[in-house]
Parts: structure tokens; C-alpha cells; sequence
């Protein structure tokens, strides 16, 4: 062996040394039950050949501990995420040991990989303050595989060209809180210290565009976009535009489509016939597609239609692999639009119409606004002889919705009236037209006339995060991390640049927030609980507290700097909190119970208001419950090792405390249908003022033939309907248990 050399990241070789690995395996294997630094050894066979790459050999290591990753082994996981830390610091130090905070932020910004305003805003002291006293690098041994996979590929600042690294996760961390609380002055050394202490412990959950962005040049961090495309031209190009603006810089988007007319409508005085929606939908669809969100991931969009538009059966298709490529748009995902109406006449045996909107005066508007007026516009253009329309029986219709949805998984639902009666808004001052791109926001929208629209063009962004419900010991605990998480998400808002002008004056307007949940699965089954009745009960506690706590922290804030402009567009503003709008058949699973003080908090909200007019939104959390070692979002995990496919390969992710909760863990697939999840779902949306990403997933072995019945369907679609779900998201089948798809959307 003495007569091979290895060539070092330096260029210089140097004789093998066996005793090296043994070293760095020892020091990664160290404190860790069940696992040997002799099996990795052994599993990764290392051939040896002159002048083999330091490098790789690292890397044959990594891979091979990250393929011992099993249920009987799970502590393989923290091997290879330390492997992979040993790694990144010599790449990016060039030894084991960190440089100094301010060493790093000069190179970095001599590098223009940071945003170099860092250094106008803190003082040298200051930065060496931060540095011996708040950052904790040895919190990097703390990751996941999976996790310290996610942050290498996603997250840490690097050229994506030459595969250069500028930072380590710690870094990340420090410096996403030094850039958050810049601008608080005298109090900015305690929010910093504790901001950083929550996100670097997993406490609080920050989504890509923060991640990724937050203390680069680049200042765009929400992670959603709504707009919507009016009737004309000059709307649909100027959404065009907007779009790849916005999947430029991250963001993904919901568009809403509704309004433009059918195919065969009359344009101008008829001499000319409208080509109807897929066109235009193969022209944003071109928009979302045309370049990938900062080679974080590819652009993504979800379009927003109702279910009475006059194409709706050619609509619902536009997704699934028959057809023809003139008929289908198959690169962006559909949602349609339901209300209470719709389900009468499914429940009733009746008919659904549809109409071209421009046919049809204030029957879109009133869809949203008004349901009662919706109905008795509705009916009345229903007996209109004039009127270009066509029916189909509901149950047809809903059959073929659902059959698409099943066949393709990524048919959505919106129930609009839900969305309104039960969001944060007053519906007839600031209606909601539609979701975003993973059906969680609830925000106003208004369709551009051009580009640089500062008329009515109103585009909504909503800034994410989330709180890790698995650390989570009491209730009383989320009012530090709720505080936490609005000021650091309401301070991004005043930091951060608006491409186009509608969604800058939206977002000073309205400053709305978003924050969710991760590791619920986690959650309950420490507590011995289920995706059941029995844990109704647990839910409802912790989610009214949290849910307190983020309206308390937003009120709080609005004394201390000032309401949102548009306050009194929001049911805040007037005192009204989701607990009074909800859908009260929810009692029927939990009785409602206050055990905060509402009384006082609404009489906060009426004298001084809200600083944010939108707190919750529980959204899809896939990448960053990866790095948290948590189980995403409120989904319950598909298996106790999921194997993750990304476009880095398929890493392997183990649920947290597997040794002691192997047992607890209520699976995906064993449930019997998603009933049980659905309840506990109606429980969190009683707290939450915007949507929730709800799926339903059905297991074909557990029905004859290996069929879902489309009767099971339709029942769960009604009862999700009949306790206030507002949007429905993926559509799980078990045919790939224990694999997830790391999906190129808006997921945190």
C-alpha cells in the first residue's frame, strides 16, 4: 500500500494512509448506537488506484454509510450527515475549523454572493459579538442525511456552475437572522440570538426563497404568488409577464383564468370568435416553464377555474395522458372552483350549467362575494333562452372531476365560499378569487390591465414559515416561537424588493403571513395518538393556542409600529377571529372550547388592529421537514424509512425517535381512507384564517378488485365540504409506499 498515493483537494499527493478513515469514520460513528465504522468499510470496498482523489474516496464513504440507513439502523443517518459536514467544511474553509463571521461575510460579499448592505447595517464589534457569543457551529452534527443533503444542494449560497460553496449551515442561519432583525436597533442582539437559537434547533421553519435567498443580492423571499388574468389582452400579457418574473425569482404561483371567456364567444361586434381558454393557458403554461427558479427548481403553477366555466369538460382533461398535445396542458397542475350550490344539486340529483363569464353579468363576482346572489344570478341565467349555455348532471360532473383528480393526482379543489365566509377578509371589500400553487393562501387578487398596472392590478404574496409542532411540549411554548416568527416575517416584507408595482402595493397593504405546522405526525405519536377521533381533542388544545399567539403576536406588533394600511378590509380589524367564522358542524367532532383570552384580544384588535391581515396558512413542508428531522408538514409519514427521490438521487429519511416510537407511528397506508385525517384537518382549519394543503390518499388494496369506489370519493369530498375545508390538494394513491417525490413546487 505505501507505493499508492492519494492526491489531496490541494493537487499534492501523498502516500495512503488506511488510518486516516479510520479516524474521520471514528469521529462520525462517535457516541452513536448501532452503527460500525468497520460495516461502512467493508460496505463501501474502497479500490485504490494511483493518484485516486482524496474527494472521492470522501464521497464513496458518504454514500456508503448513506445506503446502511435502514429501520434496524437508523443512527446510520447521523454518520453520514456528519461525513457530509466534515466534507463542506473543507470545501468551503479549506480545514475542519470555521473561519470568523466577519472573515466569511467580506469574502462573501468580495465574492458578490452576499448582499453587501450586511455590512452598513453591523459593526465589526458587533459581527465579533455574534460570532463568540450566539453562533454554535457544532449545531451542524446535529442533521440529518437527508437533511444535510437538502441544505447542501438547496440552501447554502454557492456558484451552481463551478460547484463553489460560500458558506455552512450555521452561517446560513446567523446570517438569515442578522439580515431579518437588521433594523431593530437596540433590541436586535436579543431577536437575533433568539430567532437563530429557533430556526438552528428546528423550532421555527424557514421555506426556499428565505433559505436560499435571505442575505444574497437577491430580494425576493415569499413563497407564493396569486394573480389573475382579466378578459383581455392587455390582462393576459401582462400576467405573462408577471409570471416570469416572479418564477425567476423562486416563487410559486397560483393564476387564476376564470374570468376569460369561452371558446366561440363573440370579440368586438362578432366578427370575430374567441379561441377560448387553451391557448392562453399554453401561453402562461410557456411563462411558467421558461426558466427555472434560481436552479433552486423548476417553475411551477396552479390554475385557478370554475366549475361552471362553459370549457370545463375539456378543462378537466388538460392534464391526463390521453388526448392529443393541442388538446392538453399538461405542465401545470388545475384546480376548480366549487361552492355551496354545487353540492345541492350533487346532493340533490340536479344539474350544473355552464356559462362563458362574459355572458353572464356578476355571476363571477358574486362567486365569490355573495353566495345567495350567486344563486339567484345563476338560476336566473339558467332560465335565460339568450344565453349560450350547457348542463350536465352533477353527479357527472363531480364523477369526472374526481376521476381526473384520482388519475392524475394533481387535480385541485377550492370551495370559494369557504375561502371567504372563513378567511381573514371581509368578502365583498377584498374577495377571494383563488389559492396558490399548493392550495394554502387565501389572499385578494385583482387582474393586471398592463405590466406596471398601479390602478386595481393587485398580485398577493405570501411570506412562509412554520412552527415544528414535534418540540412542542405545552401550549404556552408557541408564544415565544409565534412571536419569533411575525417579527422576522413581518421585517422580510419592508426588506425585501417587488418586481412589479401590483404586488409591492399589495404586500405594504396587507402584509400578510403565513405560518404552518411540521413534524404533526411526530406530534402525535409521542402522545400515543392517531390520525383519529382520539386525538381531536390534543389537536384543538394546541392549535388554539398556537393560533392565539400568532393574532396576539400580529396585534401586539400593530401597537408597537402600526396596523396594516388595509385593516379594515380584514375581519381582524373589526374584531372578528376565526373561531367566530368557522363552520360550526365542526362541533360535532370537538366541542368548542376557549381556553385563551379571546375577550381581551378582541377588543386589542377592534382599538389598535392587525399588523398582518393573514398569520396561518398550513402549506406542504417536503424539503425543509427534511432538514428539521421532522415528518412533513401534517401528513402522516408513508413509511418509518421513506426513500425521497430529488433530483441530487434518492436519499434515504427516518421518522424522528424511530428506536422508541416504531410502534406509535400511525402510517399512511395503514389507515383505512383519509376520514380520520380529514376530522383532524376540520379541527385545524377552525384556527386558521387562510387554507390548508389537504390531501387525500387511498390505499387500492383495501377496496375489491384493488378499486377505489367513486361512492368513497364522493363521501369524502362531501364531508370535507361539510366541516369547512377549503382546498384540496394531492391526490395519494399507494402505488410507490415508502417513496416520496420531492416535488418542484411552492412546498418550504
Amino acid at each position: 500500500m505505501t507505493s499508492i498515493y492519494v492526491t489531496k483537494r490541494s493537487g499534492e499527493t501523498e502516500p495512503f494512509n488506511i488510518n486516516k478513515i479510520h479516524r474521520v469514520l471514528e469521529w462520525a460513528c462517535q457516541d452513536l448506537v448501532g452503527v460500525s465504522v468497520s460495516e461502512i468499510e467493508l460496505r463501501a470496498n474502497v479500490q485504490l488506484y494511483e493518484k485516486m482523489k482524496s474527494t472521492s474516496i470522501h464521497d464513496l464513504l458518504i454514500k456508503s454509510t448513506a445506503e446502511l440507513i435502514t429501520e434496524t439502523t437508523p443512527n446510520y443517518q447521523f454518520v453520514a450527515a456528519r461525513l457530509i459536514n466534515y466534507k463542506l467544511k473543507k470545501l468551503v474553509y479549506g480545514n475542519k475549523d470555521p473561519w470568523s463571521l466577519i472573515d466569511i461575510i467580506n469574502h462573501n460579499i468580495d465574492a458578490g454572493v452576499y448582499d453587501p448592505d450586511i455590512l452598513n447595517k453591523y459593526s465589526e464589534s458587533e459581527i465579533d459579538y455574534i460570532n463568540n457569543y450566539i453562533v454554535n457551529h457544532s449545531r451542524d452534527d446535529d442533521f440529518t442525511y437527508a437533511g444535510m443533503e437538502q441544505m447542501r444542494s438547496k440552501y447554502l449560497v454557492q456558484n451552481r456552475t463551478d460547484g463553489t460553496i460560500y458558506e455552512t449551515p450555521q452561517v446560513l442561519y446567523i446570517m438569515i437572522a442578522m439580515t431579518l432583525f437588521a433594523r431593530y436597533n437596540g433590541r436586535r442582539m436579543k431577536f437575533i440570538r433568539e430567532f437563530y437559537n429557533a430556526v438552528s434547533q428546528f423550532y421555527i421553519s424557514l421555506p426556499t426563497p428565505i433559505m436560499a435567498g435571505c442575505r444574497t443580492p437577491t430580494r425576493q423571499f415569499s413563497s407564493c404568488v396569486v394573480l389573475e388574468s382579466n378578459d383581455s389582452l392587455d390582462s393576459i400579457n401582462a400576467t405573462s409577464t408577471s409570471i416570469v418574473k416572479y418564477i425567476s425569482k423562486k416563487a410559486g404561483l397560483g393564476i387564476n383564468a376564470g374570468k376569460i371567456r369561452a371558446v366561440g364567444a363573440h370579440i368586438g361586434d362578432g366578427s370575430v370568435v374567441h379561441t377560448g381558454l387553451i391557448p392562453f393557458l399554453k401561453y402562461f403554461q410557456s411563462a411558467v416553464k421558461s426558466c427555472s427558479q434560481g436552479g433552486v427548481r423548476g417553475g411551477a403553477a396552479t390554475v385557478y377555474l370554475p366549475v361552471w366555466h362553459y370549457e370545463f369538460e375539456d378543462l378537466v382533461v388538460l392534464k391526463n395522458n390521453r388526448g392529443t398535445e393541442e388538446t392538453r396542458v399538461r405542465n401545470m397542475d388545475y384546480a376548480f372552483q366549487f361552492n355551496k350550490l354545487m353540492y345541492e344539486r350533487l346532493l340533490t340529483g340536479g344539474k350544473i350549467t355552464f356559462f362563458s363569464p362574459d355572458d353572464v353579468p356578476g355571476l363571477y363576482d358574486a362567486f365569490f362575494e355573495d353566495q345567495d346572489k350567486f344563486q339567484e344570478l345563476y338560476e336566473k341565467y339558467e332560465r335565460a333562452y339568450s344565453i349560450r349555455k350547457k348542463s350536465l348532471p352533477a353527479l357527472e360532473v363531480f364523477s369526472q372531476f374526481l376521476q381526473e383528480r384520482k388519475e392524475t393526482g394533481r387535480i385541485y379543489l377550492q370551495n370559494v365560499d369557504h375561502a371567504n365566509t372563513h378567511g381573514a377578509f371581509i368578502e365583498k371589500q377584498a374577495p377571494i378569487h383563488q389559492s396558490n400553487l399548493c392550495c394554502e393562501i387565501d389572499l385578494p387578487s385583482h387582474g393586471l390591465e398592463s405590466y406596471d398596472d398601479t390602478n386595481k392590478g393587485e398580485i398577493s404574496l405570501c411570506t412562509l414559515s412554520a412552527i415544528n409542532w414535534g418540540l412542542i411540549n405545552d401550549p404556552s411554548q408557541f408564544e415565544h416561537y409565534c412571536e419569533l416568527a411575525v417579527r422576522a416575517l413581518d421585517a422580510l416584507l419592508d426588506y425585501q424588493n417587488y418586481p412589479v408595482i401590483a404586488a409591492q402595493r399589495s404586500t405594504m397593504n396587507r402584509r400578510p403571513l403565513g405560518v404552518g405546522i411540521i413534524n404533526l405526525a411526530y406530534f402525535l405519536a409521542k402522545r400515543g395518538l392517531k390520525y383519529n377521533d382520539e386525538a381531536l381533542e390534543t389537536v384543538d388544545e394546541y392549535a388554539e393556542a398556537w393560533s392565539y399567539y400568532l393574532i396576539k403576536a400580529s396585534a401586539d406588533l400593530a401597537q408597537e409600529q402600526g396596523c396594516c394600511y388595509k385593516n379594515m378590509e380584514t375581519k381582524y380589524g373589526h374584531g372578528i377571529l376565526p373561531i367566530d367564522t368557522y363552520k360550526k358542524e365542526v362541533d360535532e367532532l370537538i366541542k368548542h372550547k376557549e381556553r385563551m383570552p379571546w375577550k381581551q384580544l378582541r377588543v386589542q384588535l377592534k382599538k389598535k388592529g392587525i399588523r398582518n391581515s393573514t398569520l396561518m396558512a398550513i402549506m406542504p413542508a417536503e424539503t425543509s421537514a427534511q432538514i428539521s428531522n421532522s415528518t412533513n408538514g401534517i401528513e402522516p409519514p408513508r413509511a418509518l424509512v421513506s426513500y425521497k427521490q430529488s433530483k441530487d438521487g434518492i436519499m434515504a429519511q427516518v421518522v424522528p425517535n424511530m428506536w422508541n416510537l416504531k410502534n406509535k407511528y400511525d402510517l399512511l397506508w395503514d389507515q383505512n381512507g383519509p376520514e380520520g385525517y380529514l376530522k383532524i384537518m376540520a379541527v385545524l382549519q377552525k384556527y386558521v384564517d387562510q387554507g390548508i394543503s389537504v390531501n387525500t390518499s387511498y390505499n387500492p388494496a383495501q377496496y375489491e378488485d384493488n378499486k377505489i369506489p367513486m361512492s368513497i370519493m364522493l363521501k369524502d369530498l362531501i364531508t370535507f365540504y361539510k366541516y369547512g375545508g377549503k382546498q384540496l390538494y394531492y391526490f395519494n394513491t399507494n402505488d410507490m409506499a415508502g417513496e416520496e417525490e420531492d416535488c418542484d413546487s411552492c412546498k418550504i
